[in-house]
């Protein structure tokens, strides 16, 4: 079937489709013709993927740094018990809501058949649910140790970290137009 109809079915832009094949990440099989077509292959069976086991840690700041030792010790404890070798740590030192994490972005783009983390805020603050969706459809599996962890005190920091993001995102744009009242004053005196 074309490309666009594949993206169709799915739910998503031919665009997104399109860069997926082109960067070789699509959870399908696909060929591209010779005019530069691109067709996925009507064979329900998802692309294989290498195997790999990665662990993802995360905190939020360097004084909690010996917090991400420890909990990337227990998810090797964990792999260990269930008998799997851990191919690769991904450890960051970043905001949980921050949408554009570095290594989590390499370790999702890498495409491992297992993703081990020890609670589900650790992966993100927010949207874990797209992780849960979107994982699978990309033929890797995500584990999350200690599913039921959460606490009123993580629950009052997400709460006041959404409560400062939209500050700074309403003050920053208070300020964007400040700006741009006082350049059209400028223009008109002038």
């Amino acid at each position: 079937m074309k490309l666009t109809e594949w993206a169709k079915k799915q739910g998503m832009t031919y665009r997104a489709a399109w860069q997926w094949a082109k960067d070789g990440n699509m959870p399908v099989k696909t060929i591209r013709s010779k005019t530069g077509a691109w067709f996925v292959v009507d064979d329900p069976t998802p692309i294989q993927n290498n195997g790999k086991t990665c662990i993802y840690g995360r905190v939020s700041s360097y004084a909690k740094k010996d917090d991400l030792e420890r909990q990337i010790s227990r998810c090797e404890d964990f792999c260990l018990a269930n008998g799997w070798v851990v191919d690769k740590v991904y450890k960051e030192i970043a905001s949980g809501m921050n949408d554009k994490r570095k290594l989590l972005v390499k370790m999702v783009s890498d495409k491992p058949s297992r993703i081990i983390v020890e609670n589900k805020d650790r992966l993100t603050r927010f949207g874990f649910n797209y992780f849960e969706i979107m994982l699978p459809m990309l033929g890797t599996e995500l584990i999350v140790i200690n599913r039921d962890r959460e606490d009123e005190k993580d629950l009052m920091k997400d709460l006041v970290a959404v409560i400062t993001s939209f500050c700074c995102r309403l003050y920053g744009m208070r300020r964007g137009y400040s700006k741009v009242k006082m350049v059209k004053e400028e223009i008109l005196s002038a």
